[in-house]
């Protein structure tokens, strides 16, 4: 564990140093208008087992929600520009961003709500377009469009890159501005009223804040339990699988969904395949074993019938990891909490994370500095809709 000289008192300490937590921090570091100091704890630097390391690693506009679509915009303004908002001394991580676009196909079932949220991300300034299964089949010809009626691709401003170097640069931005980070772990917190007044470290010592953000991933229901509270967010778990295909497809290859939910994308010479579970239980956060069934039995047939390449593949590679998954509507909670103020939520991002964290971190970096938010007002992720059960609706859910 990285020894640190620690300060008796902070005025923002984060817990959880991976993409949401290191996001909020750069913002807070880069906001000439904060002169306070922060304390990020991680306790794992190595983040090998975090979401941000472990996710596809792609963002997209292609949500139904204006604001989630929004977000998504500023992920990509902040991606494009990653290089000169992060670099130090000139040296900054090369994301290899790749905007081949999301790929959404639409059946009898799925088919109108893919033209109604297109017509929205539209509006919202998305480069999105509908096309019928004729212009599927010319501009994907390794596409099957039997039984699909529409499909939305985004021609630009969508795609993968790469998510270690997303938090590094963040990270290490932040740090060379004076952002403290420790590799430690809170085990209690110190509440008197609706006031947190600090945190009680794995190591022993006890620090106090001015205010806490919960960025600790899914690991932030037990913070919020630590300090009185309840978040509607629960762990579950996601395999990966990375295949060869013996025909590789040519042109431009999108992610693409099928109507199935399955999903996959190109990763180098290499093709990255997923599903939504179903079932879809409680998962241990310290589970990683890969559910290789869920490729052989679910995602391969599924593949094999849409893409007829896909019929000749085989894993290359696989891996497990974690959603914090908000039960209530699959998006995130964030912002302060009504009573404990000085408690700010950033969880359950239920796999929507690394592309939302540039937003989610200016704005929680907003509400710390100013009180309020300034650039993208976030409210409706606030904490009220938990109390009043009121979820935000969201159709674009993968």
């Amino acid at each position: 564990m990285a020894q640190h000289a620690l300060k008796p008192h902070y005025d923002v300490v984060i817990v959880g140093g991976a993409v949401v937590g290191s996001a909020t921090a750069y913002f807070l570091a880069e906001n000439p208008d904060f002169n306070g100091s922060v304390l990020v704890i991680e306790r794992d630097w190595t983040y090998a087992k975090s979401a941000t390391a472990l996710s596809s690693a792609s963002i997209r506009h292609q949500f139904s929600n204006p604001l989630n679509i929004q977000i998504s915009q500023f992920g990509t303004e902040f991606i494009r520009d990653f290089h000169a908002r992060v670099a130090v001394n000139g040296d900054a991580p090369e994301l290899g961003f790749k905007e081949n676009g999301y790929l959404y196909l639409g059946d009898a079932n799925g088919a109108p709500m893919f033209e109604r949220n297109c017509a929205t991300q539209q509006s919202c300034g998305a480069d999105v377009v509908l096309l019928d299964p004729d212009q599927l089949k010319a501009r994907f010809p390794w596409l099957n469009t039997e039984g699909l009626v529409n499909g939305v691709y985004g021609q630009s401003g969508e795609g993968w890159f790469d998510s270690y170097g997303l938090l590094q640069g963040m990270r290490r931005k932040a740090r060379s501005l004076g952002i403290e980070y420790i590799e430690n772990e809170v085990v209690d917190v110190l509440r008197e009223g609706s006031t947190i007044t600090g945190v009680v470290l794995k190591s022993g010592e006890t620090i106090g804040c001015g205010l806490m953000v919960n960025a600790a991933g899914t690991c932030g229901p037990a913070m919020a339990r630590l300090v009185g509270l309840d978040i509607p967010v629960e762990p579950r778990k996601r395999c990966l699988f990375v295949f060869d295909c013996r025909t590789p497809l040519e042109g431009v290859v999108p992610l693409t969904i099928d109507t199935t939910g399955i999903f996959f994308r190109p990763e180098g010479k290499y093709y990255l395949t997923g599903c939504y579970p179903d079932p879809d239980p409680l998962a241990d956060v310290n589970d990683f074993d890969v559910i290789h069934a869920e490729f052989e039995e679910v995602i391969w047939p599924a593949l094999a019938e849409r893409i007829p390449a896909f019929e000749a593949i085989k894993v290359v590679n696989s891996w497990a990891g974690h959603y914090d998954f908000c039960m209530l509507d699959h998006n995130a909670i964030v912002g302060p909490h009504p009573e404990v103020t000085n408690f700010l939520f950033a969880n359950g991002f239920s796999g929507h994370g690394l592309q939302q964290s540039p937003a989610v971190g200016r704005g929680l970096s907003e509400l710390i500095v100013y009180g309020g938010y300034r650039s993208l007002d976030l409210t409706p992720l606030g904490y009220a809709r938990v109390v009043e059960n009121k979820p935000f609706l969201e159709e674009g859910v993968i």
